[in-house]
């Protein structure tokens, strides 16, 4: 693979917008990082090059057959100027893991790694500075190949694109109302999910959908087989804090292995606050909560890094936690998190990595 990334500025640049008009992915920074496959001579031509369209031809294979697979992380502006990624080694594990998956050829970590640090190096004037925001990184592979036969791509693009993005909570940190989804079915073992593939985004669509009509922000899967185990939600990964211990369904092969999910674990680990990853059953979560057992529920990932949960819809019974309001836990791991994120709160785990 060759090493040596071609730079091209921008010769125009683009007007920044104020923090308070940020919105999440409508606005892009002025580069982007641009790599090539090619069968028989592996990723090629990396370059960081003015942010642009590309050009496809109509039959490439992406557009047909769904081969492509994306990771999201971002970076942050502390307070004294530096500029923080977060677990960034994870997230390019994790491509590759779903590259695998879709019969993507792997790509070298280390080089993506440094690859992103220039990228955003060079557009970190874009990081926004107030509280709560950052600047999202979205790398992605898309399949090329110009041909409408079902089989992996002889050629591909890696891109990194970067997205100045608001605060998750504009008015503070916020429960969520999650529909507990019964009729519909994103992924199952063997499937697709783990893997961070567009798919199952799609097929995420329709119950999303109703769920936004019966006035709830998420949808929380269950398994594809029983519907009886709780997964994940649509864009997070899902903890439950029953009587003291916080539990979170155990990666089985249907679920995304979030780096904030394994960020949490490893904090309440180190908090020692007992935390298990098991199969668990939405009857279990509402005999806890007929109990007086069930203490809180929140979601974990890239975009809110915790989101609290209020309320739970199952077939009609609604669960309502700690009056739609915030619990000590979630507040706590939200705090922490987004402190060593922003160089707020001490690193005690070596997880940040710097931008020079």
């Amino acid at each position: 693979m060759e090493s040596t990334i071609n730079i091209t500025l921008s010769t125009t640049k683009k007007e920044k917008p104020a923090s308070d008009q940020l919105e999440f992915g409508k606005i892009f920074t002025d580069h982007m990082f641009v790599m090539d496959y090619q069968e028989g001579k592996g990723w090629i031509n990396p370059q960081i090059i003015p942010y642009q369209p590309i050009s496809l031809d109509p039959s490439s294979v992406v557009f047909h057959y769904g081969q492509t697979v994306f990771e999201g992380m971002k970076a942050y502006l502390t307070k004294e100027g530096k500029v923080l990624l977060f677990r960034p080694e994870r997230n390019f594990r994790r491509l590759n893991l779903s590259n695998e998956r879709i019969c993507i050829p792997q790509i070298d970590e280390e080089f993506a790694l440094e690859a992103l640090k220039k990228l955003v190096s060079i557009d970190k004037d874009w990081i926004p500075t107030a509280p709560g925001t950052s600047l999202y990184i979205r790398p992605f592979v898309i399949a090329t190949q110009p041909y409408l036969g079902v089989a992996a791509s002889t050629s591909y693009k890696f891109m990194i694109i970067l997205s100045p993005v608001g605060s998750y909570y504009k008015e503070g940190i916020r429960p969520v109302k999650i529909f507990v989804e019964n009729e519909f079915v994103r992924a199952v073992k063997g499937g697709t999910g783990t893997a961070k593939t567009g798919g199952n985004y799609a097929a995420s669509l329709k119950a999303q959908e109703i769920s936004g009509e019966k006035g709830y922000s998420q949808v929380l899967w269950l398994d594809g087989v029983e519907k009886k185990y709780i997964e994940e939600v649509g864009a997070m990964n899902i903890f439950f804090k029953v009587n003291g211990e916080v539990i979170t369904p155990a990666l089985n092969g249907s679920i995304l292995e979030g780096v904030t999910r394994d960020s949490i674990i490893q904090l309440l680990k180190h908090w020692g606050v007992p935390v298990s990853e098991r199969k668990i059953s939405i009857d279990e979560i509402y005999d806890a909560y007929s109990k007086g057992l069930l203490e809180e529920a929140f979601g974990a990932g890239t975009a809110a890094v915790i989101s609290p949960v209020g309320e739970l819809l199952w077939k009609d019974q609604k669960i309502v936690l700690n009056n739609g309001e915030t619990g000590e836990l979630s507040q706590k791991l939200y705090n922490t998190l987004t402190g060593i994120q922003t160089g707020l709160e001490q690193d005690i785990l070596g997880w940040t990595v710097e931008v020079k």
